[in-house]
């Protein structure tokens, strides 16, 4: 008797995380977080593994309620994002030079993105370079060179450019040494760009065109302001449609399967379906909370384990009853696993 107590107290611990593990998963797909701080998280991002799309799996981070992209050159707090008229994001770089640091210009790491992902630097950003080397740098009135030089009119970083004269936020912060710094404005099309020419400038600062609503200080109805704008794709598949459709169970999240990336619905139910509708017509007779369903489903979980634990501890001690004592050595006959 005192052999078969022994199996059974080691088996309670087996039995019972066998039977929890299916609860656990199920409730984990339902926790996709819909804001960090003020900003909303919605597809294709997801600040939980296993919501939205998986291009973007892993790159958002939310910490104390800031959010952040994590690039190869760091991580960056996002300062908004778009999810209509042109998708982006608008991040910030703190080692990016600002008024504030006036004609003292301190090193700085150039920003980069991960070319595997669906990510880009947005044709809105101005980059403002300072103190370059001419030896190394094209650095001429961009309308007199491309004049001269129509076939290489991208390769040259502008003088005359309105930035370098109207600097946002700080229009004479460079001035009480005129002459001295030399800025010129310049747009990469790949941050591979970003890091050539900062082997040459002594610092940069980026600046994106936002729409304006005032016609105050815009330039052509736009608004400069300092910041990285990162546009981003929203991959639009026929299943993600079908999981949002409100008319198909209230709607649910799109997601993944973090181990094989297929694409998952996820429902308010816990359930992972490929739509919420079969869920919806579930609960046509019965109309509870998702408290009240998610309780209800540990209740059963609890149920079913307890009756589990019950038939696996009668059947061990049935097998332990027929088993040779050995000592707790285990030999080919008494085997367990």
């Amino acid at each position: 008797m005192a052999i078969h107590f022994h199996w059974s107290l080691h088996l309670y611990p087996i039995l019972i995380s066998l039977l929890t593990i299916p609860a656990a998963a199920a409730s984990a797909t339902t926790r996709c977080r819909t804001t960090c701080g003020t900003i909303p998280i919605r597809y294709p991002f997801g600040i939980d593994d296993g919501c939205g799309s998986p291009y973007y799996r892993r790159l958002l981070l939310c910490s104390f309620n800031t959010l952040h992209l994590r690039t190869p050159s760091g991580t960056y707090q996002i300062k908004s994002i778009s999810y209509t008229d042109s998708p982006h994001l608008i991040l910030t770089d703190p080692s990016m030079w600002a008024c504030s640091d006036g004609p003292n210009f301190r090193p700085t790491q150039p920003f980069s993105l991960d070319s595997s992902t669906r990510l880009t630097l947005s044709r809105h950003n101005d980059y403002l370079f300072f103190n370059c080397s001419p030896a190394r740098v094209i650095m001429e009135p961009k309308p007199v060179f491309c004049e001269r030089f129509p076939d290489r009119c991208d390769s040259t970083c502008d003088t005359a450019g309105y930035l370098c004269r109207h600097l946002p936020g700080c229009a004479y912060a460079l001035s009480s040494r005129a002459g001295a710094v030399s800025c010129c404005s310049y747009s990469p099309k790949a941050t591979d760009s970003l890091r050539l020419m900062l082997e040459y400038c002594a610092t940069y600062a980026s600046v994106y065109w936002r729409n304006s609503d005032s016609g105050a200080s815009n330039y052509y109805g736009e608004t400069p302001e300092y910041g990285v704008r990162v546009d981003f794709d929203i991959p639009v598949t026929s299943g993600c449609l079908r999981c949002q459709d409100m008319r198909r169970g209230g709607g649910g999240t799109c997601g993944f399967d973090t181990v094989s990336r297929e694409f998952l619905c996820l429902c308010r139910q816990g359930n992972v379906t490929t739509s919420c509708e079969q869920d919806h017509d579930q609960q046509g007779s019965s109309r509870h909370s998702n408290a009240g369903v998610i309780v209800g489903t540990v209740g059963a979980v609890s149920a079913a384990g307890a009756v589990g634990i019950g038939a696996g501890v009668w059947y061990f001690n049935k097998i332990r009853a027929k088993a040779p004592v050995t000592c707790g050595v285990q030999s080919n006959e008494n085997r367990l696993f």
